[in-house]
């Protein structure tokens, strides 16, 4: 599944704007500002629809609320299916990550071309763009690069933690339409991939983090600071894992946190 050039080897990357990081999500799965949060908004109403109406004529009693939407919020939290039926819009696939069918993903994921994960009322996404793999989380300045040799870790790492992961799979759009660049929603940008280091070092330099705010969340350069490129390819598979085990600690839900939703009824930042 091997991902070719798109964009002109450019990455688009959107900052975190509100409660918006779904939208953040699908739109760096897409590689371009091709959804608003007015379009998943659209989308979870006709999904809210078609829920209450099965209920009706599934149920002759109850506590069924229909005046409550179970795939919105009032603060623009979206739910998983929110998120699954815009990218089938583009023919993409979302299924999670430790189901029967993404057993290939699980042994093989740098053969993939994209995740989706979640924890704690916030989505980002991990993509391949141009053969090179990168973390697009909005709370980050701007993508930052993965190596392909510690991603199945990670990935580990991150579920470990108590993150959900989705594989994403289908025919990614390789280019992004002018029409959809002059409809832009306004949180993003185009960067080259040396603009994406220029940035955070920038960051790094001023002692600033390179998240767009304080989020305690952990990021692969915040992990991986101690370790030279040589010194983690030297490292065994298990020792890897551990080391950016412990680097996410910081970031796994606290005992006195509620365990994570199920993927039907999580949401986004």
């Amino acid at each position: 599944m091997m991902d070719g050039s798109s964009n002109g080897g450019m990455l688009y990357h959107e900052v975190q704007e509100a409660k918006l990081c779904a939208v953040h999500c699908v739109n760096t799965v897409l590689q371009g500002p091709f959804f608003s949060e007015f379009d998943l908004a659209a989308l979870a109403a006709d999904l809210d629809c078609k829920e209450r109406q099965m209920m009706i004529q599934g149920t002759t009693g109850g506590d069924f609320n229909s005046e409550v939407s179970h795939n919105v919020s009032l603060g623009g939290d979206f739910s998983i299916q929110v998120l699954q039926k815009a990218l089938e819009v583009w023919d993409l696939q979302v299924l999670p990550l430790d189901s029967p069918v993404a057993e290939p993903a699980q042994i093989d994921p740098e053969l993939e071309n994209g995740f989706i994960c979640h924890l704690q009322d916030h989505w980002f996404c991990i993509r391949k763009v141009n053969g090179e793999w990168y973390n697009f989380d909005s709370l980050y300045a701007a993508p930052e690069h993965l190596s392909k040799f510690y991603l199945s870790a990670y990935l580990d790492s991150l579920k470990g933690a108590g993150w959900s992961i989705f594989l994403v799979r289908g025919n990614f759009p390789k280019e992004c339409p002018l029409s959809s660049s002059e409809g832009s929603n306004g949180y993003g940008q185009w960067l080259t991939p040396e603009d994406c280091v220029r940035i955070l070092k920038a960051c790094n330099a001023k002692g600033q983090s390179s998240r767009a705010d304080n989020h305690p969340r952990s990021q692969p350069s915040d992990q991986f600071g101690s370790f030279s490129e040589a010194e983690l390819l030297a490292m065994e598979d298990e020792d890897l894992e551990a080391a950016i085990a412990a680097s996410l600690m910081d970031s796994a839900p606290s005992a006195a946190n509620p365990e994570p939703s199920l993927p039907s009824a999580e949401k986004s930042d």
